[in-house]
């Protein structure tokens, strides 16, 4: 909500490079409580184009929440991370890694680049759905965000 009580739509980016998983994000984002609007990239050069605002991504919005897979072609998740981490301009972005990925390594490297959170993707639809509601629920509904800049 903005100052006068009008809900706005959160910006969600998503940087995914697995249709499936693109597929089943806009599933359950259908279902969710708040008014998204979700942007697909399906690589880490595409992502820091949108974020950006770079090439065809001139008039893209600033995301409210990044969904960011560690597992990307061309730059991957982790050096997307530390990018959006060390960019004045970007880092107060929450980023949530969303991957499948249940190492360890990967994770303590995640917060050591300043991710928010990291989320390992559920197989299950369900369950995907469920844990896609909840990073929504708890970034939108929960947790007092920085204004836009």
């Amino acid at each position: 909500m903005n100052n006068e009580g009008v809900v706005r739509s959160i910006e969600i980016l998503l940087v995914e490079d697995s249709p499936g998983d693109v597929r089943l994000t806009r599933e359950a984002l259908k279902e969710a409580k708040m008014r998204n609007n979700l942007h697909v990239v399906g690589d880490g050069v595409e992502a820091m184009s949108f974020l950006r605002k770079k090439d065809k991504y001139a008039n893209a919005p600033r995301p409210d929440l990044i969904l960011l897979d560690l597992n990307l072609p061309k730059k991957d998740g982790r050096e997307v991370l530390a990018e959006i981490k060390s960019d004045e301009d970007l880092k107060n972005i929450p980023v949530v890694v969303l991957t499948i990925s249940k190492s360890e390594e990967d994770i303590l490297r995640s917060y050591n680049l300043h991710a928010n959170c990291y989320v390992t993707k559920p197989i299950d639809f369900d369950q995907f759905t469920t844990v896609v509601k909840a990073i929504e629920n708890f970034w939108f509904t929960i947790v007092k965000l920085p204004m836009k800049r």
